[in-house]
């Protein structure tokens, strides 16, 4: 679409995750810090949230990549499971192709297996996105889980990343015995207007043939204003600009075309409105953004495309 246009490889703010694509914020880097940390002290739980679209998923790939091969990983993002579903979805992502027919067969498999990476050496570790949809009762199954131990150290890990509802979960008195196994825990904020303006330009960079394409500080200042500094929708705000400057024939960025785009992202409900002392032009119609353009007419992108230290024990990460 507009990538010949703009000299550019591919489309940069695509919103799946694409390491190749990665851009450690602060927070980010704080964030994988810890997550690395409590895998080598041995944590039994690890728990990092945050916002949908803040990252999460991109955090936890960046993660897994990272291990060496000393590290057996399974990692599941279906997680409306019950305790059964739970330790047979498990099994299958080991390479456990054999499921046994009753739970206390399939809780004694998963136990040999854990004690059969330990003797050579392996640590095992369990990752689990969307953790917020998680019931009550495989919650508490993966406790158990994470009592299978030797004498010296756990034979799992388990990584749990959901939404803030997830962090409200977890000090319901309810899972208060899960909660005292969450030694270590962060929750990740949305960027702020300087790894915001990093952000785009870092994923302009990346995606460049030859001198890339770099939005001014007013623009990225609006796109995080109107994003809230959600990665996500700065990808869906960024991605649109893009669109609507090539629909007029425009290479470069203008503040009032971004302005435009965000006010018809917002009539779309795509953006929720945001207050504050921004300038306001009048509307820009959709069909006129992209007017002369014919064949290069094109949706724009919905929000519904979407599939993009030391521990510090019972303490949440900066708010």
């Amino acid at each position: 679409m507009y990538e010949r246009f703009f000299r550019l490889r591919e489309r940069p703010f695509a919103l799946t995750p694409d390491p190749d694509y990665l851009y450690l914020s602060a927070g980010h880097r704080d964030a994988l810090d810890h997550l690395r940390l409590g895998l080598e002290s041995d944590a039994g739980f690890i728990a990092l949230t945050g916002e949908i679209g803040c990252g999460k998923t991109t955090l936890l790939q960046a993660l897994v990549t990272s291990l060496d091969g000393r590290t057996v990983v399974a990692r599941l993002v279906d997680t409306n499971l019950t305790p059964e579903e739970l330790l047979e979805s498990l099994l299958l992502d080991f390479g456990i192709d054999d499921i046994p027919p009753s739970k206390p067969s399939k809780v004694s498999a998963l136990a040999r297996l854990l004690v059969d990476q330990r003797s050579l050496g392996r640590r095992v570790l369990i990752v689990i996105d969307e953790a917020q949809n998680l019931p009550r009762r495989t919650l508490e199954e993966l406790r158990m889980l994470s009592n299978l131990e030797t004498e010296k150290s756990k034979l799992v890990q388990i990584v749990l990343a959901g939404q803030p509802s997830f962090r409200d979960s977890l000090a319901s008195p309810a899972l208060e015995q899960l909660r005292q196994r969450v030694s270590v825990r962060y929750h990740l904020e949305p960027l702020d207007a300087d790894d915001t303006a990093g952000y785009i330009n870092h994923r302009l960079r990346v995606a460049a043939l030859d001198a890339p394409l770099q939005l001014s500080r007013a623009c990225t200042d609006t796109i995080h204003h109107r994003s809230r500094g959600v990665p996500r929708l700065i990808n869906v705000v960024t991605d649109a600009v893009l669109l609507a400057a090539y629909g007029e024939d425009q290479r470069g960025i203008s503040q009032t075309l971004v302005l435009h785009v965000c006010d018809e992202l917002e009539r779309a409900a795509i953006l929720t409105p945001r207050s504050g002392p921004v300038l306001a032009p009048p509307p820009l119609p959709i069909d006129r953004l992209a007017a002369g353009r014919g064949d290069r007419v094109a949706a724009w992108p919905t929000a519904a495309a979407a599939p993009t230290p030391v521990p510090v024990p019972a303490k949440d990460g900066p708010r």
